[in-house]
This record gives C-alpha cells, sequence and structure tokens, in this order.
C-alpha cells in the first residue's frame, strides 16, 4: 500500500552538504595507479586519485569516500591499522594526502575517509608491546586477552567464530617460550580486537579524528561501527545445532520479533551491537561539531532490524548509517517498496535521512547479483535510478558506473584474507582494477605508458568498458549515470523528502516531489503514467511502453 513519509524535520535550505549528497567509494588500490611507468607498481595510490578527479566532477558526485591508505602490513588490504595518523608509502605520504584533499576542494568535492576502530593491525605499537608485555599487564588490557580454556588453557575462551571463518581467538606464545593467553580477532588473526572498555583506547581515537579533521577531511566512514564492544562477559554465543528449533542456517540461535509489516528473525550475537557503543559516537559528535563545514560521519553496521540501525543515528551520534537492507532486497517490486517504506520510516525520528547503496567492496556486484550479462546490467542501471530519486544520500561504488561486473578471479591471484582462510572466492572479484583507456590490460590503470597487469588482473574483455570507450557511446552505462546524476541535480535538488512506495504486481511506483518513478520487475512491458518521461534506464518499447527490467522518472 502507499507510504507517505518524512525524514527530514527540518526546511531544505537548512540541510547540511551530506543529507542528499551522492557519494562515491574509492577502494584506493584499485582506482589508479599515479606514479609514472616504469615506477608504477600496479597499486592504486593517493596521486592516481588526485589526477583522477576530473572523472568524478564530470560523473556529477558530491563526495568521495577513499578506503583507508594508512601504514598498514595491507593483510587485510588496508583494513589492517598500524599507524592510523601516517600514510602508507604504498600509496604515498601525509603531503600527498594533503593535495588530494585540496584538489578536491577546488572542485567542490567533499572527502571522507576511512577509520577502523574496531581493531589494529598485529603490527601497531600497541599490540607489538602486548605481546611483549605479560599477562595483567597494561599493555594487554588495550586488547582483549584471555586464559583459555581446557586443563591447560589449549582450548579458545569461548565459541566465537571469526567473519574470516574459524575460530575469532589465537593463541600467543609467551616472552618465555610458554603456551600463553589467546587474543581476540572478529576478523583476520593479523587484526586483534580492541578492549573499548579501557579509556586510552577512546582517547587514541579521539586524537585519530582530530589529526584528521586539522587536514580538512569532511567526514569519516567507520569500520565494523557496529562493534567495538562486546557483551563484557565474553559469553559463548548461543549455537543450537543447524536445523534445530530456533537455529539459523549456520546455527546461530535465534529469535523472532513482528511488526504489524514483518517479522524478523534475531541472532544471537554477544559480539555485535552492544549498547556501550553509542556513548562512543556521543563523543565523536562532539568533537566533529568543534569544526566548521558540516563535519560528518557515516556508520558501517550490518544491525539486524531497521530500528537497531537508526540507533545509531539519533540526534547527538552519528549523522548516516548504511542501510544495507537496499543493498540485499531481491529483485521485486514488492520487496522494493517494504525497503523504502521501512528504512525511511526508521530515520524519521531522527535529524537524518536514509541511504541507500547498491554495491561496495564486499559484495558482489549488483549487475551479477541481478543476473548478469545483459539482464543484470539492465536490472542494475534501473534499480540505481530509482534509488537516486530517493530522499537522503545515495554511495555509489568505483566501476558500477562503467557496468562491470564482479570478476572470477583466478585461485593464483586471489589475495582476501578470507580465501586463505576458508577457500571460498572472497572478496576480490569486486576489487578489480578500473579500466581507464586503451585497448588491453592495464587499460592505463596506470596512465596511458602503463604496461603489465595490475595487483589484480582484469579480463580482456573490459576494452569494451573503459572510461574513454564509454565517453565515445552516448547510450553507455556511464553517460546513463551522468544523465540520471544531472536529472537529480534539476528535479530533487532541495526537493521535500515526502514519498509514497506502493507495489502493483511487478510494477513498482515512487512518487516524491512531482515525480513518480516506475519500475518494472514484471516479464511483460507495461504502460506508463501520462507526463513527461525525464529519463529512463533502457529505450522505451516503440509504442511507449516500459520493457521489463527498466525504470523511469515521469514528470
Amino acid at each position: 500500500m502507499p507510504t507517505p513519509s518524512s525524514s527530514s524535520p527540518s526546511p531544505a535550505a537548512e540541510r547540511p552538504w551530506w543529507y542528499a549528497a551522492v557519494i562515491y567509494q574509492v577502494y584506493a588500490r584499485s582506482f589508479a595507479d599515479g606514479r609514472p611507468a616504469p615506477a608504477g607498481d600496479g597499486i592504486g595510490d593517493l596521486p592516481g586519485i588526485t589526477a583522477r578527479l576530473p572523472h568524478l566532477r564530470d560523473l556529477g558526485v558530491d563526495a568521495l569516500w577513499i578506503t583507508p591508505f594508512y601504514r598498514s602490513p595491507q593483510h587485510d588490504h588496508g583494513y589492517d591499522v598500524a599507524d592510523y595518523t601516517d600514510v602508507d608509502p604504498l600509496f604515498g605520504t601525509l603531503e600527498d594526502a594533503d593535495r588530494l584533499i585540496a584538489r578536491a576542494h577546488e572542485f567542490d568535492l567533499r572527502v571522507i575517509v576511512d577509520i577502523v576502530p574496531n581493531h589494529t593491525s598485529e603490527e601497531h605499537a600497541w599490540f607489538v608491546e602486548a605481546l611483549a608485555a605479560a599477562p595483567g599487564s597494561p599493555e594487554r588490557a588495550r586488547y582483549l586477552f584471555r586464559e583459555g580454556r581446557g586443563e591447560k588453557g589449549e582450548e579458545p575462551p569461548n565459541n566465537w567464530q571469526s567473519v574470516f571463518g574459524g575460530p575469532a581467538w589465537t593463541r600467543v606464545t609467551e616472552p618465555d617460550g610458554t603456551p600463553g593467553q589467546w587474543y581476540l580477532h572478529l576478523f583476520d588473526s593479523s587484526q586483534p580486537d580492541l578492549d573499548w572498555r579501557n579509556p586510552e583506547v577512546g582517547d587514541m581515537f579521539e586524537g585519530v579524528l582530530r589529526f584528521w579533521l586539522d587536514r580538512g577531511v569532511d567526514g569519516f566512514r567507520i569500520d565494523v561501527a557496529h562493534g567495538l564492544f562486546k557483551e563484557e562477559s565474553l559469553r559463548d554465543q548461543e549455537r543450537p545445532e543447524p536445523g534445530a528449533d530456533g537455529a539459523g542456517e549456520d546455527g546461530a540461535a535465534v529469535s523472532t520479533t513482528g511488526d504489524s509489516m514483518v517479522e524478523r528473525v534475531l541472532r544471537d550475537e554477544p559480539m555485535w551491537e552492544q549498547p556501550e557503543v553509542h556513548e562512543v559516537y556521543r563523543r565523536w559528535r562532539r568533537v566533529l561539531e568543534e569544526y566548521p563545514g558540516d563535519r560528518m560521519a557515516v556508520a558501517e553496521a550490518w544491525t539486524q532490524t531497521p530500528e537497531s540501525m537508526a540507533e545509531f543515528i539519533r540526534p547527538d551520534e552519528l549523522h548516516q548509517a548504511f542501510n544495507f537492507a537496499w543493498l540485499t532486497t531481491p529483485w521485486s517490486a514488492s520487496a522494493f517498496a517494504e525497503v523504502i517504506e521501512h528504512s525511511i520510516a526508521a530515520v524519521s525520528a531522527s535529524a537524518s535521512a536514509p541511504t541507500w547503496v547498491l554495491s561496495n567492496h564486499d559484495v558482489v556486484r549488483h549487475p551479477t547479483r541481478y543476473g548478469g550479462g545483459a539482464q543484470g546490467l539492465a536490472r542494475a542501471r534501473a534499480a540505481t535510478l530509482t534509488m537516486l530519486a530517493l530522499p537522503g544520500s545515495a554511495y555509489l561504488y568505483q566501476g558500477e558506473e562503467l557496468g562491470l561486473e564482479q570478476v572470477d578471479v583466478a585461485p593464483e591471484h586471489r589475495q582476501d584474507p578470507s580465501w586463505f582462510r576458508t577457500g571460498e572466492p572472497g572478496r576480490d572479484g569486486c576489487r578489480v582494477p578500473l579500466p581507464w583507456g586503451g585497448e588491453v590490460p592495464p587499460f592505463e590503470f596506470g596512465g596511458p605508458e602503463s604496461a603489465g597487469q595490475p595487483w589484480i588482473p582484469q579480463p580482456a574483455e573490459w576494452a569494451g568498458l573503459t572510461v574513454a570507450a564509454q565517453e565515445a557511446d552516448p547510450d553507455s552505462t556511464l553517460a546513463f549515470y551522468r544523465r540520471t546524476l544531472s536529472a537529480r541535480r534539476e528535479h530533487l535538488a532541495g526537493a521535500d523528502d515526502a514519498t509514497t512506495a506502493r507495489a502493483d504486481g511487478d510494477v513498482l511506483t515512487v512518487e516524491r516531489a512531482g515525480l513518480r518513478v516506475v519500475l518494472n520487475a514484471g516479464g511483460e512491458a507495461v504502460a506508463l503514467p501520462e507526463g513527461e518521461v525525464v529519463i529512463a534506464s533502457g529505450p522505451l518499447t516503440d509504442d511507449g511502453l516500459l520493457p521489463p527490467d527498466t525504470a523511469a522518472w515521469v514528470r
């Protein structure tokens, strides 16, 4: 049924820059290599991003979010940070970061950087000190070290599993050579979790925020924002046998909660979404508000319900949280309508707005999720056109403007730590370096003179998908993204948030600010409402019908 909703308590003229921004995610290793040949190493870097900023200006986005470029051994490609206030030589220097920020601002592009507060690298000075210190020492108190279970402490302290597979605990060898305590790592063993109940940790991260704010960054994307605190007891996760009553697919215990629209299944997760985390973000909000220019923070919070996601964006906490419900929605008009309704309603009590995202560096690219090939691309363009008409801000992932699909990376080239822990393909397929020009790999990834494959090889069939090739084609996906972002600015800049969404069979209709957005998720062409077709994700039929897997804006 139609769902009128509004997530804005203030007039459009008073909204900060991020409220309805389109933000482009730059995966630093895979955007562009700025080192001139032959010095280029096939890995993206800060000078490469700076050199390619005109692409983002011409695309029509408002900001870029850059994945970690701090000092790191790169076991998880930068999300294992050894020094939060320096640039890894792989990516450049602090001066390169300053130049990037300044140049982006010249193009009226805001800059958001990643911050990784749940864990550090095993090479961070704090963890090196912890390994050299004794159990119970102040150095170990910065992390979650515990004695093992079993007669000789040979078993992990609890049954938690790493997100990357296997136990979430690793046993250390003490300085005297004996088997010792265990430390918690919810991700790779090279990423020990910090103990946020230790005030030293909060103080250190406030210093990190101020360091980058002083250098001019406009905001932060917070990695694993729902993590940080764990239940203090570090109790076992309730994990019935798979298939048992009350068990999820992986055996995690679940319970149900419902409302008039949907019943939700909740897992027992003592390692996520603890209430103490919100005080951290209240502190960070106070820091951000000391700086001019509407500095902001957005949470990567994989929460279990829209309501728990909204807790992260209460008026005294963070400004935004990623809306992964949109990303995980199947190709269905009714599913899209329900997610739009719940997403907008969940943030209605805050001073924030919904966020919308279809791809990022951790998930399969959405053209592939939607079936791949011509149909997958058609559906991806239709979903994008619909997303960009919704209230709030949208996040784009590099390469989606080129219609790139997930790549089946050969096993010998896979580098994701989850591949090494589980044997599953992992995330490398969405991280293949971008094709900029030329006819063969590396497609000018390191400029016109570059040669040789980049750090993850590019498929030869990308020759027709390069930026240069698509700039010459008015029907390309790149041209479509540019037209859509231009139409968003023309028709929706400053628009009210009031939105209705309904599904009539396989047809989704969204109404906002005088626009009707129609998405055909069915198998037959359908008639459009009367009015001017502002833009469509693909050609209409000869008699003006909207084909399957296509969307259009009608005024």
